[in-house]
Formats: C-alpha cells, sequence, structure tokens
C-alpha cells in the first residue's frame, strides 16, 4: 500500500470484509474505521451485502423478508451469490480500481456460515463464490466474535417494537453452528482474517481494530 498522499499512479485500493453473527456490531465496527481512514485522507467506500446496489437491495428485502425460505438453503445461496456478482462488478472492483479502502458488512464468508449452516454443500457454494466475484478477495476481513445469545440480545434491543428478520428469528444453536464456522474460516485462513472479541465495549474493539488494519495495510511498501 503506497502511504496517504502519494499519488504516482493509482494503487489498487484494499478491501477489507466484517463478518461475525447477529448483533457482534459490524455496522458499527465498520463505520468507525471508515471515519478513522476518512481521517487520514483515505478515500472510503462503505457498503453491505446483501446490497450496495438497487438489484441487490431487491434481493436482500425479498431474502430477509422470508419470502426465499421455501427455495431453502441452496436456493438462497443462488439468490446471495446473485446480488454478490453485481455489488462487485458494480461497486467494489471501481472503488478499488480508484485507489479506495472498500469496507463491507459481510461478504461471501456470510454465505459460507448461514447457508452452510443449513447444510449447503461446499462445492455448490465454491462454484458459486467463483462465479460472483472471481479475483476480487478480501485483503483482510474482521470477524466480530460473541456468543449467540448475547448478539440475539443485542439484536433484538436494536430493532426495538421490529419482527425479526429471517435469520434473527432461528435458534441460538443454529446461530452457534454459524459462529463455528466464522471461527473455523479464520483458523484456515490466518492471513486474511481476524477474529476480534466482540464481547467488549465499542472503543476497544474499534482500537484493535483499528492497530490491526494500520499493521497489516497501512504501511509503506519498502
Amino acid at each position: 500500500m503506497i502511504a496517504a498522499g502519494q499519488n504516482d499512479a493509482a494503487p489498487r485500493g484494499r478491501f477489507i470484509t466484517f463478518e461475525g453473527g447477529e448483533g457482534a456490531g459490524k455496522s458499527t465496527q465498520m463505520k468507525r474505521l471508515a471515519a478513522s481512514l476518512a481521517e487520514r485522507g483515505i478515500a472510503v467506500v462503505e457498503t453491505r451485502e446483501p446490497g450496495g446496489t438497487p438489484d441487490a437491495e431487491a434481493i436482500r428485502s425479498f431474502i430477509l423478508s422470508g419470502r426465499a425460505r421455501p427455495l431453502g438453503g441452496g436456493g438462497e445461496a443462488v439468490l446471495f451469490a446473485a446480488a454478490r456478482a453485481d455489488h462487485v462488478d458494480r461497486i467494489i472492483r471501481p472503488a478499488l480500481a480508484r485507489g479506495a479502502f472498500v469496507l463491507s458488512d459481510r461478504f461471501t464468508d456470510s454465505t459460507r456460515a448461514y447457508q452452510g449452516a443449513d447444510g449447503v454443500d461446499a462445492a455448490l457454494l465454491d462454484g458459486l463464490e467463483t462465479l460472483a466475484v472471481g479475483e476480487t478477495r478480501p485483503d483482510l476481513t474482521v470477524i466480530l466474535d460473541l456468543p449467540a445469545e448475547t448478539g440475539l440480545a443485542r439484536a433484538a434491543a436494536r430493532r426495538g417494537a421490529g419482527d425479526a428478520d429471517r435469520f434473527e428469528g432461528e435458534t441460538i444453536a443454529k446461530h452457534e453452528a454459524r459462529r463455528r464456522i466464522f471461527l473455523e474460516i479464520a483458523e484456515r485462513e490466518p492471513g486474511r482474517c481476524v477474529v476480534i472479541d466482540a464481547t467488549r465495549g465499542v472503543d476497544d474493539v474499534a482500537a484493535e481494530i483499528w492497530q490491526v488494519v494500520s499493521e497489516r495495510l497501512l504501511k509503506p511498501i519498502p
């Protein structure tokens, strides 16, 4: 990464994804990191999955409403892949080409954790991921980890009187299965992933994320 302020030849940007269960604080921490990067003059694009483009947001609404549930985990995985392909093509790749830091609230690991925990075959998920993203892979994935029960309680407090969405309404056991998959991904790919204890206060979590990002992505290339 070329240090902020150098502009010799539009360096490729950096792609950071935030993953974890419901109520882990992904959106909050993404905004905190975006603000810290912007303060240092770094161009930042914030986005989310499913979503990021009008078509992908429409798919998001369809899935989270529960209307895609009759299609099963495999059908949902296909819908996620379609949304992701549009998102990558129209938002993520162009921003990276401009040299921006792209921060995404969820990406491919969420499909592996959520649809994987529903029993969708890993080979199918591999194929869909390849079709949707190609070589556009995160430089860093921040996995915010906390017990499912804690996260679901936070999510319930956040939505207030609103109804739980398609995934929030599932059992604690299912959410714990997804948590285990996230941790397994991090164990397999330590060069890309970092696990952050999300049971702590917002400031402590943000400070650790900033330290990781600074060490891994902001040091100038010698």
